[in-house]
């Protein structure tokens, strides 16, 4: 279910709020360049699953995110988070260190003090 792309799609732009039925159907159907009943099947899908949540105003229908059911995948990928948890705290680390050699080349400074150097000199 969660793992076609449209699908995934529409999730994400349900969490950055609620949004009616037309914003997410021609932001799909711009995306994917699929159809208006294309996207509204997969909107079914996603209700149907209990992923969303729709509520009518007016004419409009509006559609929500429902957290509860991605808690429970959430809680399920949290067995498989050691995979990619060492690798991202690695990258994390290599992302600062790079950051820190930057900043001291630009003022003008490197790893080590150069006045160490002299000291060491008879």
């Amino acid at each position: 279910m969660l793992g076609d792309p449209v699908r995934r799609r529409i999730l994400e732009l349900l969490a950055d709020g609620e949004r009616t039925a037309g914003a997410i159907s021609a932001a799909i159907r711009e995306e994917f360049g699929i159809s208006q009943p294309a996207v509204s099947q997969h909107l079914k899908v996603l209700r149907e699953a209990g992923f969303a949540t729709v509520r009518a105003e007016g004419a409009r229908r509006l559609y929500a995110v429902d957290p509860a059911p991605l808690r429970e995948v959430d809680g399920w990928l949290d067995r498989f988070r050691r995979f990619w948890t060492p690798h991202l705290d690695a990258l994390a680390t290599e992302i600062a260190r790079g950051k820190r050699e930057r900043r001291l080349r630009g003022s003008g400074h490197d790893d080590h003090d150069d006045h160490d150097d002299e000291r060491k000199r008879p």
